[in-house]
């Protein structure tokens, strides 16, 4: 097959493309003309479509010729509320209408969404998609997500659409969850109130292949899917098994109140408006951070896509720490 592929030269993207590529699929990958292709490069079978997404134009030729669509693209940062809906939402509505227009025999395609698009789980059990019906977001990613995954079911009876919801995604490459394993080697493991939050989560590779599986899969059009490495964890144990798969143990342990990390958005806020830079740590972010619990199930994914993920925390945990000192990341 030849698929369409936006995101290529983010981390899940860049973990889609090497599936795709190794199986021996053509791969059209939307970059920017800024974009880092090194590791692309490398790659077998891998064309470029200039974006980005919200460019009409450029999606309207991006989408010819290809069998089906990976929508990874998105912003996980922004500046404002808006800045996630230009790419989050107005991108995914850009991609729909041009394989409308122009692939309408496009045999699917794949929205990336998010947990975070539904909501924290209120209970403490994993979510499933009973929970679609009262989606509760809690922050404007999450929102974007949300409004991401309405539009894409506006096209649902035009096109074959799949939508994937992964929770907190790590693994090589990815440059999010290297803090943790940084501060660690520091010597340094923060927590917030105590670290008993609870987190599913799911390994970079295994996250593309249910992508994939979700661009084969003859599923009804407008089908959601959590996935989920099978485990609920606790952040605090989570922070010690990583410990182990380092080889090593930070020597200070700090819990930090809410408050705090408070105190902490308002600042790195501040350093974002005045640098003109998107950063990570807001008081919006806060929304998800305070929330107990974020929890799914992937049973239905298991069940309907024919997917099955291969790599638990930890493993994971042990192979990305390798990863990040064979690249001298660490």
């Amino acid at each position: 097959m030849k698929i369409l592929l936006t995101g290529a030269t983010g981390f899940l993207g860049s973990h889609v493309a090497e599936q795709l590529s190794g199986q021996g699929h053509v791969v059209r990958c939307v970059v920017r003309k800024s974009s880092n292709r090194k590791f692309l490069d490398s790659l077998r079978n891998i064309e470029y479509a200039e974006g980005p997404v919200e460019n009409e134009a450029a999606m309207a030729e991006a989408v010819k010729g290809v069998d089906a669509v990976i929508h990874s693209a998105g912003l996980v940062k922004a500046r404002t509320p808006a800045g996630f809906r230009e790419v989050n939402v107005g991108g995914t509505a850009v991609l729909l209408e041009a394989a409308v227009q122009h692939n309408p025999g496009l045999k699917r395609f794949v929205l990336v969404s998010s947990l975070a698009a539904i909501g924290p789980s209120l209970d403490g059990k994993p979510l499933t998609e009973e929970a679609d019906k009262a989606p509760k977001p809690v922050t404007h990613y999450g929102r974007s997500k949300l409004e991401a995954e309405i539009k894409a079911r506006e096209y649902a009876s035009r096109l074959p659409v799949t939508i994937v919801r992964p929770p907190l995604i790590y693994g090589p490459r990815d440059q999010e969850c290297w803090a943790f394993f940084d501060s660690i080697r520091k010597g340094v493991l923060p927590m917030l109130d105590g670290g008993q939050n609870t987190l599913s989560v799911i390994y970079g590779a295994d996250a593309a292949a249910a992508l994939i599986r979700a661009a084969e899969a003859d599923v009804p059009s407008g089908s959601a899917y959590f996935i989920e490495d099978g485990e609920v964890r606790v952040w605090k144990d989570m922070l010690e098994t990583l410990e182990k798969s380092m080889g090593q143990r930070a020597w200070l342990r700090i819990s930090m109140p809410l408050w705090v990390m408070g105190i902490g958005a308002f600042f790195t806020e501040t350093y974002g408006r005045i640098t003109g830079k998107a950063v990570m740590l807001t008081r919006d972010k806060l929304n998800e951070l305070a929330q107990p619990h974020w929890v799914c199930d992937s049973t239905k994914a298991r069940r309907e896509l024919g997917w099955a993920p291969q790599v638990d925390w930890e493993t994971g945990t042990r192979l990305t720490w390798e990863w990040y000192k064979k690249e001298g990341w660490l």
